[in-house]
């Protein structure tokens, strides 16, 4: 059977671009009303998309007059929209760093029941100050910390969703017995950071466990992922660099003892869609001149730990100097070794720099006909780039629109992309293994 892509549609604010939320043709929906998302979802589906995705935060911002980056509370919504969709599947962003491991498995396992077996977990280690400090903590976490962190909560709610076999629910109202406790079994975990005895109070969902997804891309992000992650979203500004990614993470996989088709790699792409290039470029320019460079700036800062570029002027153009050492940064530093790359390779100046950050945050943009987005698309599916996408539409809803109404044929008309949903749960879509129980048979 030919390999074919997968995508996710990632649901933030009005849209992507930083200025979505002011563009007259955005959703005029308050960010904070369920039937945005609802809609959102439902138009994704009808595009026949693998996912859709909620990310998080665990703080507010100071640059709330100006910029809209409010949305609800991840795991919530999924309940609501797992109601008003039925093969779609739901992602929703939690932190390993501030959540209880038991907590996490009983509510990723509720919504696999609620939603039929369509749930998946973004995995993040939380690098926030601000987040530390609304969870009691004096100062962040450690990136090394972190992940290390990280690798102990996977295997309490690895063990808590395994805690329960399959075939433990009799339901028998005849003879009285509802469930056979011996296929139930505690877990009895001791390490580094949690002890928790199980098993879990929620019976095994129907997907087994929630897909896993991870977004870190940093070296201990790489290896957390290659253990664990069945999707990886991953951020590029060019074919070369997600070349290199993929081959590396497909390495660290097989070293792992995991097949390279249950681990999915999709780079973001946000594309600005129109009937001719020269009007695609026009629509890009249009949002680019909404968006205020002091929010860029702001935005800027809180990717390298807080640290003040205040003092850089706008169009003198940057080094590697103007920045932290990536190694140093607490926060996401695959994101900052990103843009230090970046300002090396282009000679960049601080307004271009953020105008490129405005577009999606570091992610691939790109601006031009359907026929050219599919032949990108192709480009990158078939040369060793990418499993599918991680769609991040500009502007909401219209360019998911546009996506869908004109992109989408032509991925389907060239044989990479499903024609009809042909499984119902978020594990069938991404073509990958139930984990098993581990109970004998």
């Amino acid at each position: 059977m030919k390999r074919q892509m997968h995508l996710n549609l990632f649901i933030h604010s009005r849209g992507h671009h930083e200025a979505s939320w002011r563009h007259p043709d955005a959703s005029p929906l308050a960010l904070t009303d369920i039937r945005y998302y609802q809609e959102l979802a439902q138009t994704a589906e009808a595009g026949l998309f693998d996912s859709i995705f909620l990310a998080d935060q665990l703080a507010g911002r100071d640059d709330v007059e100006r910029a809209a980056r409010t949305w609800l509370e991840p795991l919530t919504a999924l309940g609501a929209l797992a109601m008003t969709t039925s093969r779609i599947g739901l992602i929703a962003t939690t932190s390993t760093t501030y959540t209880e491991p038991y907590n996490l498995a009983r509510q990723f396992a509720s919504l696999d029941h609620i939603s039929g077996g369509r749930v998946g977990w973004n995995i993040v280690t939380s690098w926030s100050a601000p987040a530390a400090k609304n969870y009691g903590d004096d100062s962040q976490v450690s990136h090394a910390d972190r992940y290390a962190r990280a690798e102990d909560f996977l295997q309490v709610v690895k063990g808590l969703w395994d805690s329960w076999a399959d075939d433990v629910i009799l339901d028998d109202r005849e003879s009285g017995r509802y469930a056979q406790p011996d296929r139930i079994r505690s877990i009895d975990h001791e390490g580094p950071y949690y002890n928790v005895a199980g098993p879990l109070n929620v019976p095994r969902g129907p997907q087994g466990r929630p897909v896993l997804v991870q977004a870190g891309s940093s070296d201990t992000g790489r290896r957390f992922a290659a253990r664990h992650a069945e999707a990886v979203f991953t951020a590029h500004m060019e074919k070369a660099t997600a070349q290199a990614f993929y081959t590396d993470l497909k390495a660290l996989a097989d070293k792992e003892g995991r097949a390279a088709d249950q681990i999915h790699i999709l780079p973001g792409l946000s594309p600005v869609i129109a009937s001719t290039e020269t009007e695609a470029q026009r629509l890009a320019q249009e949002l680019n001149d909404l968006a205020d460079p002091e929010i860029g700036r702001k935005r800027l800062s809180g990717r390298f730990g807080g640290h003040d570029f205040s003092h850089l002027p706008l169009d003198t153009p940057l080094t590697p100097a103007d920045f932290p050492d990536p190694a140093t940064v607490e926060a996401a530093r695959s994101r900052t070794e990103l843009i230090v790359g970046l300002v090396e390779r282009e000679n960049l100046t601080l307004r271009q720099l953020l105008s490129k950050m405005a577009g999606a945050r570091g992610h691939f943009t790109f601006a031009g006909t359907p026929e050219q987005v599919a032949d990108l698309i192709e480009d990158w599916f078939t040369d060793g780039a990418a499993d599918g996408f991680n769609l991040m539409p500009p502007l909401l809803p219209t360019m998911l629109t546009a996506f869908i109404d004109e992109v989408v044929p032509l991925l389907q008309k060239r044989g990479l992309f499903r024609t009809a949903y042909e499984g119902e749960t978020l594990r069938s879509h991404y073509g990958l293994t139930r984990p098993a129980d581990g109970f004998p048979s």
